[in-house]
């Protein structure tokens, strides 16, 4: 046994036949989720007092050990999770405002009153995150769903609906967490605009399948209710609370750059739209405790996968980014995507579409997901996910290897100055497709943490 176990130096943790113990942990975690999903909370927050009593008694964190040590570390993270918090919870109000507001019963009237009426709101969803926030555009393509097929949605198109969130917020750097990431930390927004080239590929993918089984399931009212009259305050509630979070991101990223890892802007703005509204109508409170409890186990993931001993990824190619996207289905996407931008040497429009569009893959493989399982608790199971939305995952590999054939792989300069090496050969022909990063081009310094999406 002492031949499997050892102590890594740099990290002081244990391993196990070379795997460190926190890893274990986390795939504990992560087995627990996937086969207990009546249990999720619990397992999850089994998962992260296990790992951090680990880090505290036997392995120390990044910057300390001991309680010092994960102190420090949340102080790191407080932001990130103030913020996934109040999204999630503060989204969630938002989705009954708009279900009250009468808007989704009249969608009917709107839609194709065939399976291409699902691929329609499929793709309005996903122009509503290239410019709104994949959370929110997940949970109102959600509710939407529920009421034009009488509340009966297929679990495929339920994976359909988070896919089409991720890919639309993959080109934008409003529209996802790790393409804000990218934005705050110098890379430029036209830097990841061409990951919607694999992203449109992927909404055919898997749209036009998820949109059959629904009509298969459950086929669309196409019938409007009579004497059905929209309520435009309500409506109007929605879009300035939409308003809000999005001028918020805007207005902190482009002038207050340095302040956006200290403070969560973006959860704040939300709320206080939510409560200087209430004075016109009222919010639902009775839907905050259970998107409490889905935000709590969305933060014990995250916490979690903190915690891990990853301190680089492979050589940036776009076999590593291609790898990513799988591994994001189930590792946190957001310190995958801390290391990318610390290493540097990547297209950037690859990445943001592999680790934006590849936790679809997996319900809770992306904050959408989360999200809108919350509505749909059926759903939490990684079994029917997998087998009924197939087609994500297909879509994933199929957007990113036209995006490959079409645009070749175009590693990026360093977008920050500091003096390192260039991360990529330079001169490279627009047809290589893997380019190794030059020794000691990884940049200094973390990357800012984002305004939670």
């Amino acid at each position: 046994m002492s031949a499997l176990i050892s102590r890594t130096p740099v990290t002081q943790t244990l391993t196990v036949a070379g795997i460190p113990v926190e890893f274990l942990l986390f795939a504990s975690t992560l087995l627990g989720v996937a086969l207990f999903h009546a249990h999720t909370l619990k397992v999850a927050l089994t998962g992260l007092v296990v790992i951090t009593s680990y880090k505290l008694g036997f392995a120390g964190f990044p910057d300390g050990e001991g309680l010092a040590g994960l102190a420090v570390h949340l102080a790191h993270e407080w932001v990130l999770l103030a913020n996934l918090l109040m999204l999630l919870v503060g989204f969630a109000l938002l989705a009954r405002f708009f279900d009250a507001s009468r808007v989704p019963d009249m969608l009917p009237r709107f839609l194709p009153d065939d399976w291409k009426g699902g691929f329609v709101l499929l793709v309005l969803i996903f122009v509503l995150s290239s410019f709104l926030d994949n959370i929110a555009a997940a949970i109102i393509g959600g509710t939407v769903a529920a009421s034009v097929y009488r509340g009966r949605v297929h679990i495929g198109y339920l994976a359909a609906i988070v896919a089409a969130s991720n890919a639309g917020g993959s080109g934008s750097v409003v529209g996802d967490t790790t393409t804000t990431m990218m934005w705050i930390d110098g890379v430029s927004p036209l830097d990841v605009l061409h990951a919607y080239v694999a992203a449109v590929v992927a909404l055919l993918v898997f749209g036009i399948p998820a949109a059959l089984q629904q009509h298969r399931h459950q086929p669309i009212n196409a019938d409007v209710e009579p004497g059905v009259r929209i309520d435009w305050t309500r409506v109007a509630i929605v879009a300035f609370i939409l308003a809000s979070a999005i001028a918020t991101n805007v207005f902190v990223n482009l002038y207050h750059r340095e302040l956006a890892d200290s403070f969560p802007f973006i959860g704040v703005a939300v709320f206080a739209a939510i409560l200087l509204s209430s004075t016109l109508r009222r919010p639902d409170w009775g839907v905050v405790p259970e998107a409490a409890k889905g935000a709590v186990f969305l933060l014990a993931l995250v916490l979690c996968a903190s915690m891990m001993p990853v301190e680089h990824l492979p050589v940036a190619s776009w076999q590593t980014a291609f790898g990513l996207g799988f591994v994001s289905s189930v590792f946190d996407n957001i310190p995958l995507t801390k290391l990318a931008l610390e290493q540097g040497g990547y297209d950037w429009g690859f990445l943001a579409f592999a680790v934006g569009f590849g936790g679809s893959m997996i319900w809770f493989g992306s904050t959408a997901g989360i999200a809108l399982t919350n509505q749909f608790p059926q759903a939490r199971s990684v079994v029917s996910w997998v087998r009924h939305g197939w087609h994500v995952a297909l879509g994933y590999v199929a957007g990113f290897l036209v995006m490959l054939a079409v645009l070749g792989w175009h590693p990026h300069e360093p977008h920050r100055s500091t003096g390192a090496a260039p991360a990529a050969v330079p001169g490279v022909p627009a047809p290589a497709v893997s380019v190794p990063a030059v020794p000691g081009a990884p940049a200094a310094g973390a990357a800012g943490q984002p305004s939670a999406q």
